[in-house]
């Protein structure tokens, strides 16, 4: 079964749907510079969408229980459902904005309708670097490996049902500590009333209401879930510097430490700069991330660590 989409002009395939992929191994998700397949669960059953670009078309076929799902979403996972209208006065607030929207007009915020699916690397990449949240992610995907639906071999992202029932000792060889382990184990309980939500804010209040999930993991999840341009990465360990060196050309937003329930300075200097974009301020970050250079980095990088054999 498929569907054809038409995409607007300048449309940025790989620079839309590249976040749902978790990196080159990702288990549940495969994409080159005009194909994606992708391995979720849907309401209706398991389910592999894939989606093929050909000039200014997209061809969206389905496959498994949970085909019509996915057809039905698929342009909003190609993010063909972004409304963008009235960003070109929005952007132009600001020239570094103004150009990266020039560069960039054809980038969309994917939205997949799905909440869990995406918890569960977020959680994964908490306070940590983002080789250990892969290695972590894909070892625990691999785990509970299902095969996907379709003729890619993907393997379907754990069902919460099963994380809930799993005692931490599992995770530990994933290195993944109890505490990450526990949130995940949290969130799968609250995993049906999390897929219900019915917008990014509501979702973000159930989210931030599970021991251990904060703004920074529900602004990562409801972007992918919701499309939510809003949403904005406050905690993040680079984001902050990224955004206040394109737009002020300073090395660093300012300090990263925070008491619990704080923003640090380098999170209220980047909020400050993207208040005049609000409503987009997750956009802009995207645009930014998309189109600038860095901030310049100090020090030493943060040490890969694995606690896995200990």
């Amino acid at each position: 079964m498929s569907r054809e989409l038409r995409t607007p002009p300048r449309y940025d395939f790989v620079g839309t749907v590249h976040l749902l992929v978790q990196n080159h191994g990702d288990p549940c998700a495969r994409l080159t510079s005009d194909e994606l397949w992708w391995a979720c669960r849907t309401p209706d059953g398991p389910a592999t969408l894939h989606l093929r670009q050909s000039g200014d078309r997209l061809v969206a076929t389905g496959y498994g229980p949970g085909k019509d799902w996915v057809i039905e979403q698929s342009d909003a996972i190609a993010g063909l459902r972004d409304d963008v209208s009235g960003f070109d006065e929005i952007a132009a607030r600001n020239p570094v904005v103004k150009e990266a929207w020039r560069r960039k007009q054809g980038l969309r915020m994917a939205r997949t309708g799905r909440v869990f699916l995406h918890l569960l690397p977020t959680i994964f990449a908490q306070k940590v670097t983002g080789m250990e949240a892969i290695r972590a992610y894909t070892k625990t995907v691999r785990h509970f490996g299902e095969p996907a639906p379709g003729p890619q071999r993907l393997t379907l992202p754990p069902d919460p049902e099963s994380i809930r029932n799993t005692p931490y000792w599992v995770f530990h060889p994933f290195g993944v500590e109890a505490k990450r382990a526990d949130t995940l184990r949290r969130a799968a309980v609250e995993a049906a009333r999390l897929e219900a939500a019915p917008d990014a804010a509501a979702a973000t209040v159930r989210l931030t209401a599970i021991q251990g999930i904060g703004i920074w993991t529900a602004a990562e999840v409801t972007r992918l879930a919701y499309g939510d341009p809003d949403a904005v990465s406050v905690g993040d360990y680079h984001i902050p510097h990224h955004v206040v060196h394109a737009l002020t050309g300073a090395p660093r937003a300012g300090s990263r430490e925070a008491g619990p329930g704080q923003l640090s300075a380098a999170d209220v200097r980047m909020l400050e700069l993207l208040e005049p974009f609000r409503g987009h301020r997750g956009r802009v970050c995207q645009l930014l991330l998309a189109t600038t250079g860095g901030a310049p980095r100090f020090g030493p990088r943060m040490p890969v660590r694995s606690f896995a054999h200990f």
